[in-house]
């Protein structure tokens, strides 16, 4: 409760007040700046993720449409095969 009423009470520092800040405010500016410092890492590494997700799923979709294309290839090549064959079924 202490805490929660020196931030509310104090007056923004200038740079030359920060050596001269209670040993109180200096944790809790300590402890502020290690959580900015953990966050910037997180955001840092979320923003690798997010890049190496969206190449990932460019390269799937990629092969997604390769192996469409060769699924259709690979379905008139059959029906042209059927068709032969009933060719053939009909001349015997």
């Amino acid at each position: 409760m202490e805490t929660d009423e020196l931030y509310e009470t104090a007056a923004p520092a200038e740079v030359g007040d920060l050596e001269n800040i209670p040993e109180t405010a200096a944790t809790g500016l300590a402890i502020l700046a290690e959580r900015l410092e953990r966050l910037a890492a997180l955001c840092e590494r979320l923003q690798e993720d997010n890049r190496f997700l969206r190449e990932q799923n460019q390269a799937l979709q990629a092969e997604g449409s390769a192996l469409r294309e060769q699924n259709e290839q690979s379905r008139s090549r059959i029906e042209a095969m059927i068709v032969r064959l009933k060719g053939l079924e009909q001349t015997s």
